[in-house]
């Protein structure tokens, strides 16, 4: 079989474990993940957080060089991966000369816009439990993990939920444990585990509804 091009030229294969950059690093790269896995992970107060596990076809790393800001996220191989290392004038070629690759570029940066709404909708609700459930199903939708009992495992510690939407991890707490005896949420020492979406989201809609009239 011959071999790729394009891996030939800027193709790296990766062991589970290397770091391909860290947070606050300044980046003069991006990479386009051929095989394998990354996980994408930021530092807070309640520790490392997982943003996202990209799989194949992905690309990231890519703000670094749009905004010559430091990397705001550390890139950790998950699984063998091949990866193109892409540096800064080579992207801006790829960019210019390949209208598909701006587009891909274009909807991903939406994506994210959109991620911020989302989080701001979050910041924005008064209950405690509407924030607490809207939080979960959004890092559900973005780095859940479907298991084969049908439920979705969050990767997030509870400090971590906390300090996205703008709780204590008391409150948090409390909340979680309310969603416990309710069998719509369990903890596990991987994260979250939600066993019931559909009566989550139920459960959301009538706090919506009742925040609604009590406004």
């Amino acid at each position: 079989m011959a071999e790729d091009p394009l891996f030939a030229r800027f193709g790296k294969t990766c062991e589970p474990g290397e770091v391909l950059f860290r947070e606050g690093e300044q980046g003069q790269q991006m990479f386009v993940l051929q095989s394998g896995a990354v996980r994408i992970t930021k530092s807070g107060k309640g520790g490392e957080k997982t943003l996202a596990v990209l799989g194949p076809g992905e690309f990231f790393g890519e703000m670094s060089i749009l905004n010559a800001k430091p990397r705001n996220a550390t890139a950790t191989v998950e699984a063998r991966s091949k990866v193109l290392v892409i540096d800064a004038r080579t992207f801006e070629q790829m960019v210019v000369g390949n209208a598909e690759i701006a587009v891909r570029l274009i909807k991903k940066l939406s994506r994210r816009l959109d991620s911020a709404n989302e989080l701001i909708d979050v910041l924005m609700h008064r209950d405690p439990k509407a924030r607490v459930i809207l939080g979960l199903s959004r890092e559900a939708e973005t780095s859940g993990l479907e298991q084969d009992d049908g439920s979705v495992l969050v990767p997030l510690t509870r400090a971590g939920l906390a300090e996205q939407i703008g709780l204590s991890p008391e409150e948090t707490g409390d909340v979680l444990a309310r969603l416990g005896r309710l069998r719509m949420v369990s903890e596990t020492e991987d994260g979250f585990q939600i066993t019931d979406r559909a009566r989550l989201v139920e459960f959301l809609e009538f706090l919506e509804m009742r925040e609604q009239f009590e406004a």
